[in-house]
Parts: C-alpha cells; structure tokens; sequence
C-alpha cells in the first residue's frame, strides 16, 4: 500500500479514506518526536528503473557474518538477492512477490540450507527457496499453495521452533494461516496446523521462536499477539494500539531485535515513515522510543512498508542492523535501507 507523501503540515481530504491522508513524515511526523538516525547502506538496482520493493530479510553467516546478503521482494517481478554493499548478486524472476522471511538450518539431503520464503500474489501460495551459505547461491525449493478461497496472501513470516518450520501468510481479510514444515521436507508437504484471525487487514508479522508468540500489524488497528504453543487460545492480545502518537496506520513490518539481554519490537509506520520501538518484557511492552531514517549522505526514508532487524554482527556492522522498504529513493525507484543499529541504540537511549 502507498501512500501521498509531504512533509507539510496534515492535509484531511474530505471523504477520503485513511490511506489517502498525507501526513508528515520522518522527524517531522506528528506525535512523539520521531528522533533521526542515518541510513548508512541502500540498495540499488541497474537493470529495472521501476522497482516494485516491499519487503526485506537479512542474513549473516554465522561462521563469518561479514559474508552477510538481503533479501528484497519486488511486488511485480520477483525476489533480489543483494549483497551489503547494495549490489545486485541475483534476481529470481518469480512473480509477484510480496513478503519474505528465512529461516536457517533447513536440511536437505544433509546439507543445511537458509530456508526463504515469500508470498506470491497471483498463484496463491508461498514461493521457497534454499539459500546455500557455502556458495551464496539462491535456488527455488518449492510451492505451498494457499488455496483460491483463501485468495491472495498479503502479509508473510517465518518460525522455526522445536526443530520445526513454520511458514505463516495472511490475506486482506485478516486470516493467518499457519503451515507446518518438518526438516527436510518438501514443501508440498507443508500441513496446515492453525488458523488465525484479526478484525481487517493485517500485513507485517513476525515470529519470536524462544518464546513461541506470533505479532502480526492489523493496519489501521494494532499490533496483536498470538501464542504458537500448541494448547494455546486462538484469541489475539493487543501489544500496543495505532493511536497516531507512537504507532501510525498503516502498521507495515514488524521485527525482533535482541540486544545485549534485551528483546525490542520494532513496527514500521507507514503513515508517517517512523519506527516505534518497544522493549519486551515477558508479557509487557515498554514503549522506548520511535525513530525516523533520514540525514547522512543517502536521501530518507518516506512512505516505508516492511523491515528486517538482525540481531548481532552482520556485513559492515558489528552490533546488528535494521532493513527498511523505502518509497522513493529520490528517482522514483522503491529500494532498502539499511541502518546500523548503533545508530538506533543510541538516538533512544536504549540501555
């Protein structure tokens, strides 16, 4: 979903629904000040002047997590694999794609794998992919198909908890469906375990595996929470409202951080292209802060949709860096930026 962009004050267009009101974006959004924080890493791709962007996913190998890449949907084409300088090292021509997580340690034919992942929108289903971190190559694994009554798959994450994977689409309804993949297994194999509701429109969800709890961003409502335990309700827990002060509709991504003995959530914005963060406190969210890309030397974010944290060393930084969908990066070209975590830590005075 896109959004008209200013840095003007609020602009009400009379009759209009909420994702034609203009707002103020970045630091100058209204609300709890949104403190700036510098991209330190784009994107760029040279062979499509009308990138589609919507979503990405990091990954650092652990045995050298300088050797690191992003993954990066491209909504009408199809899933880019960039290296962290923001080159292009591949491009699957896949389709539509809208959202992409991954996973590591996927087994197939005993070799372990990054298993991808993304939504595809016209097919009905989810796309896979093993990534080999030996070879850095991408090639495409399988296809979960989602089914024609559930319609097309929106929002997208990933999980793998108890040696399991799970793989978790949603539609514009607000249904989350949630497929289990055993290790190894192709994905045709994939079950159907539990199905999910929120009251409209969901998109950025993410999965924390230790604690086994599912967040998903219903647009223009809330954040919520569900618990992926197997005897668990069904029923959704609200982690923090869209109140316009520090989470502005549309609600986009969704991310885990952990830093230093402490777990954030960090939702995307995408009225005002800010970044809320709340720290996570077993079953209590302490809001921390929200903060907006912008300053440096690369143009700012505005009109940002998903994003992607990895925790700890990854490429050119060393204490963990956040991924954020940026619009226009200023020649009508939607990219990815990346922000060194550092930076983030710093602006909230996180501890």
């Amino acid at each position: 979903m896109k959004y008209l962009l200013t840095t003007l004050p609020l602009i009400m267009l009379a009759g209009c629904a909420a994702s034609e009101i203009e707002l103020p974006q970045g630091s100058a959004a209204l609300g709890d000040p949104a403190k700036p924080v510098p991209a330190a890493m784009e994107t760029l791709v040279t062979t499509d002047p009308e990138v589609d962007a919507d979503d990405p996913a990091l990954w650092a190998d652990p045995r050298d997590p300088t050797r690191a890449v992003l993954f990066g949907t491209d909504k009408t084409d199809g899933l880019y694999v960039h290296d962290m300088d923001g080159t292009v090292r591949q491009f699957l021509p896949d389709g539509p794609l809208n959202n992409v997580d991954l996973r590591t340690g996927f087994v197939v034919d005993g070799k372990e794998y990054v298993l991808v992942a993304a939504t595809e929108r016209e097919q009905f289903g989810i796309v896979t992919y093993l990534f080999d971190p030996d070879t850095f190559e991408t090639r495409p694994y399988g296809f979960i198909a989602t089914g024609a009554e559930f319609g097309e798959p929106y929002g997208f994450c990933t999980a793998r908890i108890d040696g399991n994977f799970y793989l978790i689409p949603n539609n514009k309804e607000g249904d989350i469906l949630v497929y289990r993949l055993e290790n190894g297994a192709a994905s045709a194999a994939a079950t159907l375990e539990r199905s999910l509701k929120v009251g409209s429109q969901p998109e950025g969800c993410v999965v924390d595996d230790k604690a086994a709890r599912l967040y998903v961003g219903e647009e223009n409502v809330a954040i919520w929470r569900f618990d992926l335990t197997a005897s668990a309700s069904n029923d959704p827990v609200m982690v923090a409202p869209v109140d316009g002060n520090r989470l502005t509709a549309d609600v986009e991504g969704l991310t885990i951080m952990r830093d230093r003995g402490t777990d954030y959530l960090v939702a995307s914005s995408q009225g005002d292209a800010t970044y809320p963060v709340w720290r996570i406190e077993g079953d209590s969210y302490h809001y921390a802060g929200r903060f907006a890309v912008e300053g440096g030397a690369i143009d700012a974010v505005t009109g940002t949709d998903g994003l992607d944290a990895w925790s700890g060393p990854i490429g050119q930084f060393p204490e963990g860096a956040i991924a954020m969908h940026d619009t226009d990066d200023g020649d009508g070209q939607q990219n990815y930026k990346v922000v060194d975590w550092r930076k983030v830590r710093e602006a909230l005075s996180l501890r």
